[in-house]
């Protein structure tokens, strides 16, 4: 598109001053037949935008959905043979013990959430790649890849449940469909805006600026707080499948609360949420708190029975409280042996001749 842009501002510059009066001039007795022409392309483009929205039966929220369901379908089992290519050598046997955890934890919650719609529409496999990474994905097909590395972060099974809700959330909400339609819409807008760009600007260079400054807008403005939004609406609706399975959702919010703990202890910077796909942990968490009396209602509904012992997000912060006070204790602990060190030194220093010292550094 850039040498077709490129071509026309050349061959504006090119024209004579007299050819470019004509075309003004044309432009000018012309203007209503171009406004009516662009008047008729965003009528067009609106009556486009509104005909391909879907309401979803789980949320009841509408949402633009661009690819037929046959075309993403397809999408999908490519999106799932480079992922087996990828992981091909560090998938755990289905015969290994934490295989069968997550496989009876997605069981559990597909059968206690058949009635939602899209749960018993899909057929739910489970991979479990053996790598450190903190991370889970569930393709629109319903393969779910999980890492060891999450399995060592959760501290018990209902940790586990309300991470696994959420990725089950994203499939049943159509969200990698809902996304992908997004960023068609924006990539389509994008072309017409770098038009005009490149048709405008006296100099590729400024052109160039011009096409960034557009890119990082549309990923900032629309595409990463996009993204959040559906990171929250999994966590809401993942969290009310773990309800109905009867799952302690109190935890829910203590995982990202661990979180948010592990990356300050190891130092990772906290950048602002805006710049991420997701939420930060700690928005999460809090998050996840306004919901859990919601939550906590539908776990009666169910008729679940009532959660025994102290609140897990409790315990999560005495144990913080104590471990920030054993370090402070550490720490002035430290801190004597250090000022005792220095105090021995200069004290051994005092008894050490002056001269003797001189004639150390000087060699003699």
């Amino acid at each position: 598109m850039k040498i077709e842009e490129r071509g026309i501002r050349k061959w504006w510059q090119a024209l004579p001053p007299n050819k470019k009066e004509l075309f003004k001039e044309s432009l000018r007795k012309n203007k209503w037949k171009l406004l009516l022409c662009f008047g008729s392309f965003g009528l067009l483009f609106v009556v486009f935008y509104f005909t391909h929205l879907e309401v979803s039966p789980v949320t009841g929220r509408s949402k633009l959905l661009l690819l037929g369901k046959e075309h993403f379908r397809l999408l999908s089992e490519l999106e799932y043979e480079a992922w087996m290519e990828e992981f091909k050598n560090d998938m755990l046997t289905e015969k290994d013990a934490r295989y069968l955890m997550v496989k009876e934890v997605v069981n559990h919650l597909i059968e206690c959430n058949k009635d939602i719609p899209g749960v018993s529409e899909i057929n739910w496999v489970i991979h479990v790649v053996d790598s450190p990474d903190v991370n889970a994905f569930v393709l629109p097909n319903g393969q779910v890849f999980i890492f060891t590395g999450l399995l060592n972060s959760v501290t018990d099974i209902h940790q586990l449940s309300f991470l696994l809700g959420h990725e089950i959330a994203h499939a049943i909400l159509g969200h990698a469909a809902e996304k992908a339609s997004l960023v068609h819409l924006l990539d389509f807008l994008g072309l017409i805006f770098l038009t005009m760009i490149w048709a405008i600007c006296p100099r590729d260079s400024l052109a160039l600026l011009g096409q960034w400054i557009q890119s990082k807008l549309q990923e900032y403005m629309f595409d990463r707080p996009y993204s959040r939004t559906l990171e929250a609406e999994a966590d809401k609706i993942g969290l009310q499948l773990a309800a109905k399975a009867c799952v302690d959702v109190r935890a829910s919010s203590v995982f990202w609360q661990q979180m948010e703990f592990a990356d300050s202890l190891q130092g990772y910077p906290k950048l602002p949420e805006w710049l991420s796909t997701h939420p930060s942990h700690g928005n999460r968490a809090e998050r996840l708190d306004r919901l859990i009396p919601q939550a906590l209602k539908i776990r009666e509904i169910c008729n679940c029975p009532p959660l025994s012992g102290p609140d897990p997000r409790l315990l999560f912060k005495l144990s913080m409280k104590h471990f920030l006070e054993e370090s402070e204790k550490e720490n002035v602990k430290i801190t004597a042996e250090k000022h005792k060190m220095d105090t021995l030194t200069m004290q051994q220093q005092k008894q050490i001749p002056l001269t003797y010292i001189v004639e150390k550094r000087t060699g003699s």
